[in-house]
């Protein structure tokens, strides 16, 4: 009631003032991608704006099957015009066939199918917008044996051809980690302030085979002191354990202190997003840490900071928090859902201490996610949305939706 008043007396003030007020726009949707002849699916999303306004898409075109395993395109679509337009979709990573395939397919034979053995998967797609040089820097995995780097200076329009830098992540296992599997922490990277490129990594020595052999998880870091130049692996962030079992596919953000967090998927009876950080990614990191304000549904998730000093201290995070579903779509473990829907926005204004703003995206079915900002404060989310088959994993589009954070918060507070 006191909120109402107020608006109510603002409203009155601000034309005397010479103040002109904006209402909250509300929420505008578009899919960019979904099934085609020539894809049956398309899965997890990424999205970036870039230095000079351009925007990003990007996302996995699955051929044949529904499989991480699947032949796998990368598909990539942009705007000059605020999202407004987009360009049409077209896979734009292109090594020269033959490629070597990771020896694992041959222990997956069973589960994935002959048809499988042969597939050339490219996945794990990220990308860094860099607001000092105004590249954009591009990692992907082949195969979740080899890793690239890429790099456009055009805004996004071209990439130079693809670097391998799996010698990199391999250090490692010179730090006694074996991994048959790799992968990025999907969505997009972070540049620090500093100008360092940090990236998640996940990575698994597939001895659980059942599972595309991604499990059990454990979870690494890569960044960059010169612009994508060289690549350097840091500190062993996350290793799975009985208490964190399979911690996979990372989100990060920089807090306002420099410190660096991770946030990240964990299949555990708690049912909680973990997290933990770092002053410095290239040495240790804190000890892990479960958030009982962030259920974890065993989903990717994304992080996104919107302000700084001098204004507020506001980082979005993005997830499906099935544990508040109005429909229970199948339980888990404990009667806890894993049911991928209820995609909702929460907003910290302390570093992720703490979540007292949440907004539900779309109720119904809806997975992996990835948000960016506009120059004009336009806040965008890309999500898995829907499903064709009654399946939580058989995404029907991947979306973009467009809202403001007056929309976010209910009129209660919004970006300068």
């Amino acid at each position: 009631m006191k909120t109402r008043r107020w608006l109510l007396l603002l409203s009155l003030v601000a034309p005397l003032l010479g103040v002109r007020l904006r209402a909250a726009a509300e929420p505008e949707r578009q899919d960019l991608f979904g099934a085609t002849d020539r894809y049956l699916t398309c899965r997890i999303p990424g999205l970036i704006v870039t230095p000079k306004g351009a925007m990003l898409a990007y996302c996995e075109g699955r051929r044949g099957s529904r499989s991480d395993w699947a032949d796998i395109d990368i598909l990539i679509r942009r705007s000059t015009d605020g999202g407004k337009t987009w360009s049409p979709a077209r896979d734009f990573i292109k090594l020269p066939d033959p490629q070597p395939r990771n020896p694992l397919r041959m222990d997956l034979k069973a589960e994935m199918g002959a048809e499988q053995l042969t597939s050339r998967t490219y996945h794990n797609c990220i990308m860094i917008p860099d607001r000092q040089t105004g590249a954009v820097h591009c990692l992907f995995c082949l195969d979740y044996w080899r890793c690239f780097y890429m790099r456009s200076d055009d805004d996004g329009a071209t990439f130079s051809a693809p670097r391998e830098i799996t010698d990199v992540i391999a250090g490692y296992r010179a730090q006694g980690v074996k991994w048959r599997v790799v992968g990025n922490g999907c969505g997009n990277g972070i540049q620090l302030a500093s100008g360092r490129l940090v990236e998640a990594l996940w990575l698994s020595d597939s001895t659980q085979v059942r599972g595309g052999g991604h499990r059990p998880g454990n979870v690494g870091v890569i960044y960059s002191d010169d612009h994508g130049a060289t690549w350097k692996i840091g500190g062993w962030v996350m290793k799975n354990s009985a208490e964190l079992p399979n911690p996979s596919e990372t989100c990060e953000v920089e807090l306002s202190d420099g410190r660096v967090l991770f946030n990240t998927r964990v299949e555990g009876k708690h049912y909680q997003r973990v997290t933990t950080v770092a002053a410095d990614v290239a040495g240790s990191w804190s000890e892990p840490k479960f958030e009982p304000a962030l259920f974890e549904p065993w989903c990717e998730a994304s992080l996104l900071r919107i302000s700084g000093s001098p204004d507020k201290n506001r980082i979005l995070f993005c997830n499906p928090d099935s544990e508040h579903s109005p429909v229970e779509a199948h339980a888990g473990i404990g009667g806890k859902s894993r049911a991928r829907r209820n995609l909702t926005i929460k907003i910290s204004y302390d570093d992720c201490q703490t979540w007292p703003v949440s907004k539900v995206i779309d109720p119904g079915v809806a997975g992996y996610s990835d948000m960016a900002i506009g120059p004009d404060g336009t806040i965008f989310c890309l999500f898995e949305h829907g499903t064709t088959t009654g399946s939580q994993t058989a995404n029907a589009a991947v979306t973009l939706e467009r809202f403001d954070l007056g929309w976010l918060t209910d009129g209660k507070d919004r970006l300068r």
